[in-house]
């Protein structure tokens, strides 16, 4: 709960907002960082960088925080209203990785631009969740269950192969 950082001046005002209403729920729940960290899945160290607008969250860290804060319903949905306008425009970072002299054409030159065009992408949502919040999922048929019905069929085909041949013979 200490002092936070500087956000940074450059910061649209849709990132600074949602950063800041993040700071003061993360403040209102009494939780250190590593605490934080403990009942969400998304590290301590994670949380600095979204909390310092290093990174923007994804969304599943606002939901975590929310729950661990005591919001639902519309409380919530704020938040993730915040999250999706804020990361519409995140700053993206301006990483140019770094090119050996006279690797040009080289497997490190086109590995080299493929990060550059990948620096460039939009960020997009990684789909963690932790267990306790992920949805029951029904199990798929495995090939057990195919297996079971190729067996009926063959039971099947026995037994009028059975009842035939009695009667034929009778």
């Amino acid at each position: 709960m200490g002092a936070w950082q500087p956000l940074p001046d450059d910061l649209p005002p849709e990132v600074r907002h949602f950063v800041e209403q993040l700071r003061l729920l993360k403040d209102g729940t009494g939780l250190s960082l590593a605490a934080l960290g403990a009942r969400t899945a998304y590290s301590k160290s994670s949380w600095q960088r979204y909390l310092n607008a290093g990174q923007p969250p994804p969304r599943q860290a606002v939901t975590a925080l929310c729950r661990v804060a005591g919001l639902a319903g519309a409380d919530a949905e704020r938040h993730t209203v915040r999250w999706e306008m804020a990361v519409k425009v995140w700053p993206r970072p301006a990483m140019v990785p770094e090119r050996a002299p006279g690797m040009e054409g080289t497997v490190q030159a086109h590995m080299a631009h493929a990060h550059e065009t990948r620096v460039h992408e939009v960020y997009e949502e990684v789909p963690t969740v932790p267990w306790w919040d992920r949805p029951e999922e029904h199990p798929r048929p495995g090939p057990g269950g195919r297996l079971l019905l190729y067996a009926v069929v063959l039971l099947v085909a026995l037994l009028l192969t059975a009842v035939v041949g009695t009667i034929a013979l009778g």
